[in-house]
């Protein structure tokens, strides 16, 4: 005999168990921001400093941007095990960032700022090159722009959201904005370079830059900013944040600094920090 009815208890219960098990089948989607530790800028020798680049800036989430000018990447399933999660630091002076890692997701760390006694490093976005023709370093295709090069004065370090100098050779290239989290933030700023004025960083976490400078914003991966001639300043640290179905269990190791918020369906999963390179996150 055929069945022509069902209790919509018996309706929910079947929608529920076949949508665990296609979970359990096949893993869980995930969203994430990735972004890697801002450079640092220079503090030996004369003149004025560029700027730092902003850390490597990588999304899958739908309607936003990667860094340097990429949309976003393609969508990401995880099965039920465990993966790395890292917090990339910021480059200390005259340093380039450390690298964001989240499953299979590497962001690079930016490119420290150009000095007489150590130039302008490539990174996630690159660092500005020094007075008076210092070259820049360049970004990583996906995850940020290059800086500026100094040509006449100090360059501008690159932003996921545009090159440095864009603005004004000085000044540090702009972030990207992302609603991971349910809100609108900027992130991955590049430092401005140590002319004679303070000058403000780019938009996300960017380093002021001039005779007094500031590091780049902690937890947005921004680039520190360039002093006229005397002491550097570091880059900020990366962000890791990633979402997961409710059904969804996530548990972190020892190491590991992170909050948590249900956002709709998902929870979002906001990492700050990590001990060491070799801490992880377990999927069941």
């Amino acid at each position: 005999m055929a069945v022509t009815s069902m209790a919509n208890s018996s309706i929910r219960d079947f929608q529920k168990f076949n949508t665990m098990n296609m979970f359990n089948n096949v893993g869980f989607p995930v969203s994430y921001l990735v972004i890697a530790g801002g450079g640092g800028t220079g503090v030996t020798g004369g003149g004025y400093y560029g700027g730092a680049g902003a850390g490597g800036y990588r999304s899958n989430v739908v309607g936003a941007n990667s860094g340097g000018g990429a949309g976003a990447e393609a969508s990401l399933i995880l099965a039920k095990t465990v993966y790395t999660v890292t917090v990339g630091a910021g480059g200390g002076t005259e340093a380039s960032g450390s690298n964001s890692v989240f499953a299979s997701i590497t962001s690079t760390g930016g490119g420290r700022g150009g000095s007489p006694a150590a130039g302008a490093q490539g990174g996630g976005s690159g660092g500005g090159g020094f007075e008076p023709s210092g070259a820049a370093g360049a970004g990583t295709s996906g995850q940020g722009f290059s800086g500026r090069a100094g040509t006449g004065t100090t360059g501008g370090g690159g932003g996921a959201g545009e090159a440095g100098g864009t603005d004004g050779q000085e000044h540090g290239g702009d972030g990207v904005a992302s609603s991971i989290t349910g809100s609108s933030v900027i992130r991955g700023g590049g430092g401005t370079s140590g002319g004679p004025g303070n000058i403000v960083g780019g938009e996300g976490g960017g380093g002021q830059g001039g005779p007094n400078p500031s590091s780049g914003g902690a937890n947005t991966g921004g680039g520190a900013g360039g002093y006229s001639s005397g002491s550097g300043r570091a880059g900020g640290s990366g962000i890791v944040i990633f979402t997961l179905p409710l059904q969804a269990i996530a548990v972190f190791s020892a190491g590991v600094t992170q909050n948590s918020a249900v956002l709709g369906p998902n929870r979002v999963y906001t990492v700050t920090a990590t001990s060491t390179t070799s801490e992880t996150v377990t999927i069941s």
